[in-house]
């Protein structure tokens, strides 16, 4: 049986490695396959064709084939539209990458997380700096959503019991959504601010949506969320994050 060719598949480049003198290996997040593992044979030859191409945080369209671990990349095309994220956003952006290369299996398509990372990128690379930090707590709601390891967000966990709206709730690796006390110094949210989210990340096209609620809660969610994350990613801290509070050390 002749090998199955995809053609004008939609990508991202999550991370690239050399493989002999002229040629790479390529982790590729794309829309209708996953996360897919590529070889761009002669990539790295100044008259590639794919060596203008090829850069993380940039969306392609891609032509693969081959039924062997690692496929060959056939062709490769910028879409264009957006620049290259820089700075902190560009930080942001390799960890991006790093959680849907940890938590994302290979060939194991999710169109929503793809949607959501595109769109978090296009933010990354826009001037609006004040939504990165929403952006980034947007993708991470939807990814772990997507994938299963996100609790309802509208239920206190061990109980099943509707959130009180003006109760507060932590949001607990083990234990998922749990009452918390005012005064007991976590980080913590209204259950009206949790439940907000629940129906952002229930609309059809979700990112918009939680974006925008995100926005409202951003500082509350972000240690709740990078707790779950390292915890579901087995590490204490995720390679990106270190990256950044070393250079906030310099």
């Amino acid at each position: 049986m002749a090998a199955r060719r995809i053609s004008d598949e939609p990508a991202f480049v999550l991370h690239r490695y050399d493989w002999s003198e002229s040629s790479l290996i390529l982790e590729i997040f794309t829309r209708g396959h996953g996360r897919v593992a590529l070889v761009a044979k002669g990539a790295k030859r100044p008259s590639s064709s794919f060596r203008p191409v090829l850069l993380p945080l940039q969306p392609l369209r891609i032509a693969f084939g081959g039924d062997a671990e690692i496929r060959a990349l056939k062709g490769a095309e910028w879409v264009g539209g957006q620049v290259m994220p820089t700075g902190d956003a560009l930080l942001s952006g390799y960890y991006l990458n790093e959680l849907v290369m940890r938590l994302l299996a290979r060939d194991d398509p999710h169109p929503g997380v793809f949607d959501a990372y595109a769109s978090a990128v296009r933010i990354l690379a826009s001037e609006h700096g004040e939504l990165h930090e929403a952006a980034l707590r947007a993708f991470e709601l939807v990814l772990l959503r997507e994938i299963g390891l996100l609790p309802a967000l509208d239920l206190e966990t061990s109980t099943l019991a509707p959130l009180g709206p003006q109760a507060h709730y932590s949001l607990v690796p083990e234990g998922g959504l749990v009452h918390a006390a005012r005064d007991d110094g976590s980080a913590r949210l209204g259950g009206g601010q949790w439940q907000a989210l629940q129906r952002a990340l229930a609309v059809g096209a979700p990112f918009t949506v939680t974006l925008r609620e995100c926005a409202r809660v951003a500082p509350q969610l972000k240690p709740q969320l990078r707790a779950l994350l390292n915890y579901h990613c087995g590490v204490s801290t995720l390679r990106t994050r270190q990256l950044m509070i070393d250079l906030q050390g310099l």
